[in-house]
């Protein structure tokens, strides 16, 4: 028998029907959705096969909700973004910065709902007071994004075509700074050990 806190069980048959074990009932796409807008775990599982098929249900799931009309949260931007990593090396890098950068989002949204709560019925100068939660939003996702330059960076260790004017003003700072000679080997080093990873995996 299953555990108080184990995921619920949702059955999905050949018919496309999505059974919920938990309460013996037949439930729909948007009743998964209201379950995880609550916080209930579930997992799906093929009732043939058995097989975990969580993941393509929560993707149908986001593909119902961005065809609906004014509820479009992925820019088309982002989707080309994300449809171009699919393949490159990097793919094995962004799924863990998408989780990362929606936990950061989701602790900072708690407190900007908690202001949009308290702003209701108050002057407009207390609304332009909200706009601190946004900013340490866009910080948040400033630095997210330059830690995963910089992630990116480790996984590219040869410069793009076109890129050696870009590093050309590196030379001067080089000669200017010769108390630190063994810089520039350590960076070599850790590029090598970063290729030889790379190498392994492919």
């Amino acid at each position: 028998m299953a555990a108080k806190d184990d995921p619920i069980i949702i059955k999905k048959y050949a018919n496309r029907r999505l059974y919920n074990t938990g309460t013996s009932t037949y439930v729909t796409l948007e009743d998964l959705a209201e379950m995880v807008k609550k916080g209930e775990e579930f997992t799906v599982q093929d009732a043939k096969t058995g097989d975990d098929i969580t993941h393509p249900v929560l993707t149908q799931i986001i593909f119902e909700l961005e065809n609906k009309d004014g509820q479009n949260m992925l820019p088309i931007p982002f989707l080309r973004q994300l449809i171009a990593f699919y393949g490159d090396q990097m793919q094995m890098i962004v799924p863990s910065f998408l989780e990362q950068s929606m936990i950061a989002f989701s602790k900072e949204q708690e407190r900007f709902r908690e202001q949009m709560k308290g702003a209701i019925g108050k002057s407009p100068l207390d609304v332009m007071k909200m706009a601190t939660p946004i900013k340490a939003l866009e910080e948040q996702t400033r630095r997210n994004m330059e830690m995963f330059q910089n992630a990116m960076r480790l996984f590219t260790p040869f410069p793009p075509p076109g890129s050696a004017p870009a590093t050309a003003p590196a030379e001067p700072a080089r000669k200017e700074t010769p108390e630190k000679p063994d810089d520039l080997q350590q960076l070599k080093d850790q590029i090598a050990a970063m290729q030889r990873k790379l190498d392994t995996m492919s």
